[in-house]
């Protein structure tokens, strides 16, 4: 007691159930989307084994075996990990902010940790091949994804005034979400706060974006970039993915199981590899929350967000020369072999 290390059992009476529902009120920074995922992960995983339990009955074994009977159960390592970083940071709150733990008790090496999936490194030829084979409406949306490596809630979330007149640059404000028991989108802010950002555009595909406002975009500042043909509303990926058929065209360009986020990925191993660009300038053009405090402020027109944008204008004019001399290539043949990722 005299150090203050003592915490007062009675405090830590309350049932996790009532706990964790509080906690995810209590954060407002927490975009729909992420929320939808909290309140999903606690009532299928977390609550019907642990929400009766109060915080400070909750053991390293207890959770232990919690983890093992989820994996035992069927649920993957994937989701598993992130109902394990959930319940962690939950009870970090319990321990750092509110005193009513002396430990966290989740405390089983690696088991946060996701194996991700390797993906497949799109080359500039596939994705125009990819771009190509969407209806026209669409086929910006796609260049976008790729060259300026946008999410798809941060691409399908573009207005004309995010763009400035002359397409050189376009800025992440905002994302669109689907939520479980809501009707329609909900704009949020960006997955993190570094995502929030000035992204700019190589000048190879400028004048094709400036083609697209002219013909597909209402000329108010408001207007979306990307609408349904008919109903003018914000594009759903699930809409998008029926309206294109996508699954049909990947395997026609004989790319079977590349997926939208694909597109981001081949954006950012490319420009990953312009020389000279450090960590800190690929996480302001990525909009990765690493190194956050540091790229907040990360200027609009930094030399090395020019440069990185000129390599892919470089990239572009290298395959539309190259594509020029090949005139005879099968429209529906194979756009090429996918380069493993690294």
């Amino acid at each position: 007691m005299a150090r203050g290390e003592w915490v007062d059992p009675e405090r830590a009476k309350i049932e996790l159930k009532k706990y964790a529902t509080h906690w995810i009120v209590q954060r407002p920074r927490l975009s729909p989307a992420t929320v939808a995922l909290y309140q999903w992960l606690l009532r299928k995983h977390i609550l019907p084994t642990l929400g009766g339990v109060t915080l400070g009955c909750l053991s390293a074994a207890l959770i232990r075996k919690w983890r093992a009977d989820l994996l035992a159960a069927g649920v993957s390592e994937s989701v598993a990990a992130k109902c394990y970083r959930l319940l962690r940071a939950i009870l970090n709150t319990a321990v750092h902010e509110d005193g009513l733990l002396t430990r966290n008790p989740c405390r089983v090496p690696g088991a946060g940790k996701e194996r991700a999936q390797k993906r497949p490194v799109l080359t500039v030829a596939q994705v125009f091949a990819i771009a190509d084979r969407m209806p026209p409406r669409f086929r910006v949306l796609v260049l976008l994804a790729a060259f300026c490596s946008l999410r798809w809630g941060e691409v399908s979330a573009l207005r004309r005034c995010d763009l400035t007149d002359d397409a050189s640059a376009l800025t992440v404000t905002q994302t669109l979400v689907r939520v479980p028991g809501i009707s329609g989108f909900v704009v949020g802010p960006p997955k993190s706060a570094a995502g929030m950002r000035t992204v700019p555009i190589p000048q190879a595909i400028r004048a094709d974006i400036l083609e697209h406002l002219a013909l597909y975009a209402d000329s108010d500042r408001e207007a979306w970039l990307f609408t349904g043909e008919r109903s003018g509303n914000p594009l759903a990926k699930s809409n998008f993915n029926q309206r294109t058929e996508w699954t049909k065209a990947m395997a026609n360009l004989g790319l079977n199981g590349v997926h939208f986020h694909d597109l981001r990925h081949a954006g950012n191993t490319w420009a990953s590899k312009t020389p000279g660009t450090s960590t800190k300038d690929l996480m302001a053009r990525m909009g990765h929350d690493d190194l956050r405090a540091a790229l907040i402020y990360q200027h609009d027109t930094s030399e090395v967000g020019e440069r990185v944008a000129q390599q892919l204008s470089d990239l572009i004019h290298d395959h539309r020369a190259s594509s020029s001399d090949v005139n005879d290539e099968d429209d529906d043949g194979p756009a090429g072999s996918l380069v493993p990722a690294t």
